[in-house]
């Protein structure tokens, strides 16, 4: 078993945080079941890292996703298909090629991201306020040493 690799002082921490990751990926699962577009859960992060990175070449988005850039590239293509990407020649140049969101692509980080938010405030409204805050605080620190943007920091209509 992989946990007997983990050090007996932080056990207990990512067991918890497996926990509390299966929570979030059911609920992303769950908000990106009820919407009408089909994308996959690979599909949609591929959206984030857009909406929250802003344009950006296929070597830089494969980067931030963990796969190969012809896996992001053959993404990409799926996406563009869709509607929910679109791509565009670099103004300074025109070789580079840039992942933007398109409207639709918008529309659909924003609405998937709203039903989120609403799920993980019903779960959240069962937990006193004492223990809402130490979730935010140890939440915070773990998304920031995971290098992940805040959701404040997105700017959705970034502009190739």
């Amino acid at each position: 078993m992989l946990a007997a690799s983990v050090p007996d002082s932080t056990a207990g921490v990512v067991e918890a945080v497996m926990g509390a990751s299966r929570v979030l990926v059911a609920v992303a699962a769950r908000s990106l079941a009820d919407s009408a577009e089909e994308v996959t859960l690979p599909q949609y992060r591929a959206l984030v890292v857009i909406a929250g990175k802003g344009p950006q070449g296929v070597a830089a988005l494969a980067d931030a996703l963990g796969v190969t850039p012809p896996t992001a590239t053959r993404m990409c293509d799926r996406l563009v298909r869709k509607g929910l990407v679109r791509r565009r020649s670099s103004v300074r140049d025109r070789r580079q090629v840039r992942i933007a969101l398109t409207p639709e692509g918008n529309r659909l980080v924003t609405e998937v991201a709203e039903r989120r938010r609403a799920e993980i405030a019903g779960i959240l409204r069962k937990l006193s306020p004492g223990e809402q805050a130490a979730i935010v605080e140890s939440f915070a620190k773990l998304a920031g040493a995971a290098g992940e943007v805040p959701d404040s920091d997105w700017v959705v209509d970034w502009d190739l």
